[in-house]
């Protein structure tokens, strides 16, 4: 059985910085593409950002030149660093991965973990 563990959230004041950490474990045969996602309360889940395993990245323009997305295939984790944080940035965070597993290939998703920026 595939999981995906998300750790690095708490309470950081505006402009401070957080790094979101997801590990995959599990019977992994091969990783596609990762993501970060966020819910705020009352909101949809969004996309924040992507990485192929390739290691093309892409983000919502809200977070761009502030969040970077990286993995570590090694460790089949994925990192989300978020620096110059700001309240609008306050939700539930989720990572997600396409994963190959006994041969059959799906998108599983992280229980979430929670990020709030107080001003």
């Amino acid at each position: 059985q595939v999981q995906l563990v998300e750790s690095g959230g708490g309470l950081v004041q505006a402009g401070e910085s957080l790094r979101l950490s997801c590990a995959a474990s599990g019977r992994i045969f091969s990783i596609g593409a990762m993501g970060w996602y966020r819910q705020a309360p009352g909101n949809q889940r969004d996309l924040v950002a992507t990485i192929t395993s390739g290691g093309t990245t892409d983000y919502v323009e809200s977070v761009k030149g502030r969040f970077t997305i990286s993995r570590d295939d090694a460790r089949n984790t994925v990192y989300l660093q978020m620096n110059s944080l700001k309240p609008e940035d306050t939700a539930v965070y989720y990572c997600n991965a396409n994963i190959n597993s006994w041969g059959t290939r799906r998108t599983y998703w992280g229980q979430g973990t929670q990020v709030t920026v107080s001003s």
